[in-house]
Parts: structure tokens; C-alpha cells; sequence
């Protein structure tokens, strides 16, 4: 298998690395010790996503800094007033993961504002005079926005998985060296929960996970995507869960789990072969691919558990 490397929607473990300097593991490893490629969400019925079902951006962070021993201050809410202030206090000692932001607010980028940003993640170097100075790992390193536009965006109105606006993480320290064998290993538990679907967290009504996640999306491919599911597979969805996966298979791999690794590398090629009848809008491939990909995800958990065992 040849390791992917290039650009893509990496943004929350991007940020993560970066703030972790130097000795920052593969960008690939923290992903996945995030736990995002182990399953599948159709969020309300609707909106697809290959990351597992209750599972967010939030809580993928705060895995990955466990699972690396790396501690840090996590804060939210208060009014922007206070967040600014927080904000400029924590990037003089520092840099800061902030976010969520919403995304169609980051006035930097060409194109926005626009209402389809969704949720994205930044690291803070400065708050200068009254502007915000940023690497956004969206391909814009030393961007820079006013403060009152920063704040827009960082509230993240838009994102619904945090209960509170202007989340930032600082003041980043490892508390104990972490080798990547051993981060991986602690973290197949985690993994193999995901698979086999984690309850009692919050999802939008009619939220479906997994391989009936799938089988749903199959059937409104059947019927014909609307346009707004089809930009967001052919933009977004599709990028990140196929690089999500091939990373696992890679870092799978790494630890002998040639199953496992296996499994994922095969649903890493399933999911990239989307993108090609998502953009032309052949929906019966996209189907019959999905379909395809829909039993994977418990015959990867299957792999995990008896690569545990092993």
C-alpha cells in the first residue's frame, strides 16, 4: 500500500501538531487517535459524515491528548468581551487551539461570508493591537483578521456539537514521554467502542451510525442527491473519510494488526472511490459502492478484537 501524503480537511489535528511544536507526533497518528476513522454518521437522516456516530471534532481532541499524556486548559463561554480577553492573555504565553469557528466566517478565505462554512479549527500566534494573527491549516499561514471579525466566527453559532461559544485550548504540556506503538495500542479500545457504536450521546433525530448509516445514504442515492448532499460529499465528506481510513490502515499496520490494517485500507479505497460518481452525479455507482462499503465497518471491529486478542 502506498502511504497518501498531500493536502486535505485535516484542520483540528493539524492545529493539534502544531501546537504541540517540534516533537509533535505524524499528523496522520493524531487523527486517528482521535478516533474519526471509525465509522460512519448520517447526522438527521441527512447529512453523511465518515466519522463515527456521536462522535465529534471536541471529543476526538481530548482523546488524542489523553492518549498522548499531553494535558492542557481547556475553556469556553462568557461573553465576547471575555473571550477576547482570555484569548489575548493565553496567545502572550503561547500558541492556542481555538475552535470550533465557523468557517464561512473567516473573512480571509475567498468566497466568504457564506452560510456553509461549517465547523473548523485554528492556532492562535497573537492578538496585536486589534488584530488577530493565525495558521489556518486551510492553506493560510500568518493569516490575519480584526478582532471583531474573529470573534464572529469564533462564537461558531453554526456548530451545534458545543453548548458553548469561544472554546480554546492552551497552555500545552506533556505530562510523560508517549511512544506512537503505545498511544496506538492504548487507543484500539476506544476504536473498536466507536465501531460498535457508542449510545447516550447527543445526535440530531434520526441520526443513523454505521453500516444502517450507509445502507440510508445508499437509498438517497437511489432517489437522486440533492444538491447541497452532493456538494458536501464531493467537497468534504469524501476527502476526509478516505484519508481518515487510510491513515488507520497505515498506522494499523504499524503495530503488525495486519487485519485490521487490511480492512481499513480496503474501506479507504471504497470511500476515495466515491468522490468520482458524487462530482459526475452517477448515483447508482454511488449506491452500489456504498452497498459495498456498508459491512466493512463491523468486519473492521471484528479485526480489532481478535488483533487485541492476539
Amino acid at each position: 500500500m502506498t502511504y497518501y501524503t498531500g493536502s486535505g480537511p485535516y484542520c483540528f489535528s493539524n492545529s493539534l501538531a502544531m501546537v504541540l511544536g517540534p516533537d509533535a507526533p505524524a499528523v496522520g497518528l493524531v487523527e486517528v487517535l482521535t478516533g474519526s476513522p471509525f465509522g460512519f454518521q448520517l447526522l438527521g437522516g441527512r447529512l453523511p459524515l465518515f466519522d463515527p456516530y456521536g462522535w465529534h471534532p471536541d471529543l476526538g481532541l481530548d482523546a488524542a491528548l489523553s492518549l498522548l499524556a499531553v494535558g492542557c486548559a481547556r475553556t469556553a463561554g462568557g461573553t465576547a468581551g471575555e473571550a477576547e480577553a482570555r484569548l489575548r492573555e493565553a496567545a502572550a504565553r503561547g500558541p492556542v487551539l481555538a475552535g470550533p469557528v465557523d468557517m464561512g466566517l473567516l473573512l480571509h478565505q475567498p468566497g466568504t461570508p457564506n452560510a456553509e462554512g461549517g465547523d473548523h479549527f485554528v492556532v492562535v500566534l497573537a492578538v496585536t493591537g486589534g488584530e488577530v494573527v493565525f495558521h489556518d491549516p486551510h492553506g493560510h499561514p500568518y493569516a490575519t483578521l480584526p478582532v471583531g471579525d474573529f470573534l464572529t466566527a469564533w462564537e461558531a453559532k453554526s456548530v451545534g456539537y458545543v453548548d458553548e461559544p469561544y472554546v480554546m485550548r492552551a497552555g500545552f504540556v506533556r505530562e510523560r514521554e508517549v511512544t506512537a506503538g503505545e498511544a496506538l495500542l492504548r487507543s484500539l479500545p476506544g476504536a473498536g467502542a466507536w465501531l460498535a457504536g457508542r449510545t447516550g450521546l447527543p445526535v440530531p433525530p434520526g441520526t443513523l451510525g454505521g453500516a444502517a448509516g450507509v445502507e440510508a445514504l445508499a437509498v438517497l442515492a437511489d432517489g437522486g442527491l440533492d444538491a447541497g448532499t452532493r456538494a458536501f460529499l464531493g467537497h468534504f465528506a469524501v476527502r476526509v473519510g478516505a484519508r481518515r481510513l487510510a491513515d488507520a490502515a497505515h498506522w494499523l499496520g504499524s503495530l503488525g494488526l495486519a487485519g485490521a490494517a487490511g480492512v481499513a485500507g480496503e474501506q479507504a479505497r471504497l470511500v476515495g472511490g466515491l468522490q468520482h460518481p458524487v462530482v459526475t452525479g452517477d448515483d447508482r455507482v454511488l449506491a452500489e459502492r456504498l452497498r459495498r462499503l456498508a459491512p466493512t465497518y463491523e468486519r473492521l471491529r471484528a479485526a480489532l478484537e481478535d488483533g487485541a486478542a492476539a
